[in-house]
């Protein structure tokens, strides 16, 4: 089963490193409650509606 982060709008591709990662910008409190609290969801989550997107393009 794949975790939330893969749907969420802010989980990109970067090519330059050839992996995935979260574009949301933490500082070090907030990453160690997030990464410590897995219990809950992740509190930026949004789901990344590809058609929303592609009606923003247009």
């Amino acid at each position: 089963m794949k975790s939330s982060c893969d749907y969420c709008l802010y989980y990109r591709y970067k090519e330059e490193y050839e992996c995935y990662e979260c574009e949301i910008q933490l500082d070090e409190d907030d990453q160690m409650r997030l990464f410590n609290d897995r219990s809950q969801g992740c509190p930026y989550f949004k789901f990344g509606d590809d058609y929303a997107i592609v009606k923003k393009q247009i």
